[in-house]
């Protein structure tokens, strides 16, 4: 058996600072060289130094040292199978710093073992109900927005009242494809997404007055 200590940290962005988790750690006893450091989301555990850490240096009689069981993962259902993989499958121990119950090196026994499953339960549970209530709550909140009439997505471009006189241009040569975009002011898609319900529209003024038997005129939006 192996019987090394190794510790994990866990920031979510690259600005967050993991100093506080790994001074815990040294001062657990974890060496410096045994610490994995992941600088992004606990949303899951594809995370490279986690992996390394896992499936490649963590053997039997290892034990895992973390700061707090969400610096492991957010996912509690995920968390679960990580645990039971690690210490069924792997037969390493984990502790965890800020819960003491969740200490697998007390867990030998059936007592232990028990505790400890009651306990990751019992967080799985709560997390998956304060998912659902954010969820709940945020539908909530769109839904009486949407009472209120505020509009959700982004706003749409505002067209230039100029456009018609750039779109002839642009029709005939006179200005480029980047030229007329520039005046208008427009993105790439949004300018020929424009340029198209323009299209359509004089085509079909041009139907119409064609079936009345009117001489054709130039339209505008």
């Amino acid at each position: 058996m192996s019987n090394k200590i190794y510790g994990y940290v866990r920031v979510s962005t690259k600005e967050q600072n993991e100093h506080r988790q790994l001074l815990d750690l040294l001062q657990f006893g974890v060496e410096k060289k045994n610490v994995y450091v992941d600088k992004q989301s606990g949303k899951d555990f594809q995370r490279p130094a986690y992996q390394r850490l896992v499936h490649r240096r963590l053997k039997a009689g290892d034990l895992l040292v973390v700061k707090s069981i969400d610096r492991l993962g957010r996912d509690y259902n995920e968390i679960l199978v990580e645990w039971k993989f690690i210490t069924r499958q792997l037969g390493a121990d984990i502790k965890i710093l800020d819960m003491p119950l969740l200490d697998t090196r007390r867990s030998n026994d059936l007592i232990g073992t028990l505790i400890s499953d009651i306990v990751l339960q019992l967080l799985s549970f709560v997390a998956q109900n304060e998912r659902e209530n954010i969820h709940q709550r945020q539908a909530e909140g769109i839904a009486a927005a949407k009472l209120r009439g505020v509009k959700f997505g982004r706003p749409p471009a505002k067209i230039p009242d100029i456009f018609p006189e750039i779109y002839a241009m642009w029709k005939t040569g006179e200005l480029s494809p980047a030229e007329a975009r520039e005046l208008s002011g427009l993105k790439y898609h949004t300018f020929y997404k424009t340029a198209r319900k323009y299209t359509a529209i004089l085509a079909e003024k041009e139907a119409q007055k064609s079936a009345a038997g009117q001489p054709p005129e130039k339209s505008t939006l």
